[in-house]
């Protein structure tokens, strides 16, 4: 069969009609029975535990790891080993969310009587409420979606996107409803850039003592060259008696300085420096920094303390290598 590329084009845009469609139809479903679900979650002392069969299972396994990095502890139990052992995993505490189209999974009705007995609060995310899922769930929600993106009809396609998205919603409005703040986030995403971005400060990658470029303002600028050099971060601050910024000299200012023809072995530096230079605390993220970098078009900085005493330097470098850029 030779592949037309038009009609590809059509046919992904149709799957995504069909599904966009049923995303928006979810709005209706962001009830009464949807805040009773958020109620449950929200009252769990314990783990929320997410059950699924198929394509049902992925999803509620990607529900269940949302749930958890959003401050809600949470993790996935495979229903078809539940009955096999796993179902000591869920504890009288414990709020169980089942997922299925149909509602009529063979898997999660063999384990119902067991969650029943233990008192545990049930939520169902089905198609059909009145299936034997929804009809026993201590709150039902409603997934169900008009048509499968599927030409056939047969894969789980618009269903399972519906699923995924209404999980986010129970996610998302828990994070907001606990306070869960950018700090809370990261503390569970410590690798990997979002941990980075999110954790590391000023303090953590700044060059500070006798690795920070520094000279007084009445040097000349041959002696800022030889910092510059030594330190190796295209930069210098350049402080007062009291060690407080006046300003910074660049490899920019360099260059301006050598285009004016100035003798560097006899001109003060605080002639040719950039005064009133932008400087910043060693408590703000990293990135931050990098951000006030791009925003000032500048590759350097100098950190200082409340009292705009030198403390500190990084430069864009130091940034890449800490794995922010």
């Amino acid at each position: 069969m030779k592949l037309d590329d038009k009609k590809l084009r059509e046919l992904g845009l149709a799957v995504i009609q069909v599904e966009a469609q049923a995303i928006n139809a979810l709005a209706e479903q962001i009830n009464d029975d949807f805040v009773a679900a958020c109620r449950l979650l929200f009252a769990c002392t314990g783990r929320v535990i997410v059950i699924g069969m198929g394509k049902s299972g992925h999803i509620a396994s990607k529900i269940a790891a949302t749930l958890a990095s959003t401050g809600t502890p949470a993790f996935f139990v495979h229903p078809g080993e539940a009955s096999h052992g796993d179902l000591g995993m869920i504890t009288k505490q414990d709020v169980v969310l089942a997922l299925s189209n149909s509602g009529e999974t063979e898997e999660i009705l063999k384990i119902l009587p067991l969650i029943k007995r233990l008192g545990v609060p049930l939520i169902a995310m089905t198609g059909n409420p009145a299936s034997t899922l929804g009809l026993v769930a201590s709150t039902h929600i409603n997934v169900a979606v008009e048509q499968e993106a599927c030409p056939l009809g047969l894969a789980p396609t618009s269903s399972t996107t519906a699923a995924l998205v209404m999980g986010d919603a129970l996610a998302v409005s828990l994070l907001e409803a606990r306070g869960f703040t950018r700090d809370d986030f990261a503390l569970s995403h410590p690798g990997g850039t979002l941990g980075r971005r999110l954790l590391l400060r000023v303090s953590d990658i700044m060059h500070v003592g006798n690795d920070m470029p520094s000279i007084a303002e009445s040097a000349l600028i041959s002696h800022a060259l030889l910092e510059m050099t030594e330190k190796k971060l295209g930069m210098t601050a350049i402080v007062d008696n009291c060690n407080r910024v006046i300003g910074i000299f660049t490899d920019g200012d360099l260059r301006r300085t050598l285009a004016k023809n100035l003798d560097i072995q006899n001109t003060v530096i605080s002639e040719v420096m950039t005064s009133q230079c932008t400087v910043i605390s060693e408590d703000i993220l990293a990135a931050e920094a990098m951000q006030i970098m791009e925003q000032k078009k500048i590759n350097a900085l100098i950190v200082v303390d409340n009292q705009k005493m030198a403390v500190g330097a990084l430069n864009m470098h130091d940034l890449i290598r800490a794995g922010i850029v």
